[in-house]
């Protein structure tokens, strides 16, 4: 316990301190270029514990280290300024603007950047059944099986093309229109059969048409809090049933638990050789895309190759990935705004530095995906229109700049002052529903 704890603490440190560093250095440097005197590069808030001084800069570690600010000369309206140009708010605003968009873009661009380095030098991850034989394991309920591919099927070919592997055969089907009509080659009982079937419609998943590959509804990751965590299931339970039907793939798993409508369902799943019943409650979440499931928080143990993609070839598939994940978060944003998903569901500082330390529990490579995505979720946060945060800057910048005059000094205090107690109230919640968490946790 005690070790797990300490790596949680170090991942967390690990992850958090340098992403900060990353986007403070973005400030920094452009401020420098600028011509903006720089005070103070602080890693943490609070009271000074060590640092520094090199030219005009104390480049120091606070104590509280949930965060970092560079202090620039002249930056706050409030105090007494002498306008020389070394003043932050003595150069022109559009200097201003670069100068707070650099942290956001520091942070945008590591995303990148790790992305990149991790599909040049090690490849890009890809599901291990993708390389096997198309043998299907399962089919969906909706699917008729009389009508199309069954249960230890093996799918040769689609529409005339050998298919030697599941990552051929989505390959081919995924190139029908919706609706087309589809010829699978499958080998059934020893000998080949032709079946003629139609493409899936517009927004249904291809399982319905080839069925489902075989991966093993092994648990890797249970949520904190979730209904999972809450009724007792635990990493590397298998799931033998559910509601009495027996379960031989993952993705029968996921897909009777979307179509429960939030009504209990009774597990059975193995574990250190003995049959554990368990109840366990979806709740409606939010998936990637922004679309709103029964879901019970756990995530698949699933075997991966590294695919190289080469130098050039792992830019487009960087932007693509870094791409996915800014969706991925806009959804959650836009999630908030709509009442479809609640700060309660948030990570807070003691959620980031849990998950970095099951992160680093992984591997490198899950830690520095891991740190990918919360160096895009910073940059993208401190973009939003939020007064204190670099987003709110650009937006006040944006209103003097249109207006062609600086706004009243009351105006921005009290600016500065809503977004203060805004986000010190969302950071309290946050926080609580952490904490809370965790106990729930440690309590099953």
């Amino acid at each position: 316990m005690a070790i797990s704890v300490l790596r949680d603490i170090l991942a967390g440190a690990v992850v958090l301190g340098v992403l900060v560093l990353v986007h403070e250095w973005g400030h920094f440097v452009v401020a420098k270029l600028c011509g903006v005197r720089v005070d103070v590069f602080s890693i943490g808030f609070g009271p000074r514990l060590w640092g520094v001084k090199r030219g005009d800069t104390d480049y120091r570690v606070s104590a509280l280290p949930l965060g970092g600010y560079v202090r620039m000369a002249g930056d706050n309206p409030v105090e007494e300024r002498s306008g020389a140009p070394y003043e932050f708010l003595s150069r022109p605003r559009w200097q201003r603007f670069l100068i707070a968009i650099a942290g956001p873009a520091m942070n945008i661009l590591v995303t990148f950047l790790i992305f990149w380095g991790i599909y040049t030098f090690a490849g890009m991850p890809v599901d291990a059944y993708l390389h096997k034989p198309a043998d299907v394991a399962a089919i969906p309920h909706t699917t008729g099986a009389s009508a199309g591919v069954q249960a230890n099927d093996r799918i040769l070919a689609v529409n005339g093309v050998s298919t030697a592997t599941w990552g051929s055969v989505l390959t081919q089907v995924n190139k029908a229109n919706p609706g087309a009509p589809v010829s699978l080659t499958v080998l059934r009982n020893g000998a080949q059969q032709t079946l003629n079937l139609t493409a899936p419609a517009k927004g249904e998943s291809v399982d319905s048409l080839v069925g489902y590959p075989l991966l093993p509804p092994v648990i890797d990751e249970v949520e904190p809090g979730s209904p999972a965590s809450k009724a007792g299931l635990q990493p590397n339970d298998l799931v033998l049933s559910m509601d009495g039907t027996p379960v031989i793939t993952w993705q029968q798993l996921v897909s009777q638990i979307r179509g429960s409508n939030g009504n209990p369902i009774k597990f059975v799943v193995r574990r250190d050789g003995k049959e554990i019943p368990l109840e366990i409650t979806p709740i409606h979440a939010m998936t990637a895309e922004g679309e709103t499931i029964w879901q019970i928080g756990t995530l698949p143990k699933s075997e991966e190759v590294f695919e190289k993609q080469g130098v050039f070839a792992s830019v487009g598939d960087a932007c693509t990935e870094t791409a996915f994940y800014a969706k991925l978060i806009g959804n959650v944003f836009a999630g908030l705004f709509q009442g479809r998903l609640s700060v309660r569901d948030l990570a807070g500082p003691v959620g980031i530095v849990q998950m970095s330390g099951q992160a680093a529990k992984g591997g490198p490579m899950v830690l520095l995906n891991w740190m990918a995505y919360i160096s895009l979720d910073l940059g993208l946060l401190n973009l939003l229109p939020i007064p204190i945060l670099d987003g709110g800057h650009v937006l006040m910048l944006a209103i003097e700049g249109t207006m062609r005059r600086d706004l009243s000094l009351t105006f921005k205090e009290r600016f500065v002052q809503v977004g203060l107690i805004f986000l010190l109230g969302v950071f309290a919640f946050v926080m609580y529903s952490d904490i809370l968490r965790v106990i729930q946790t440690h309590g099953h």
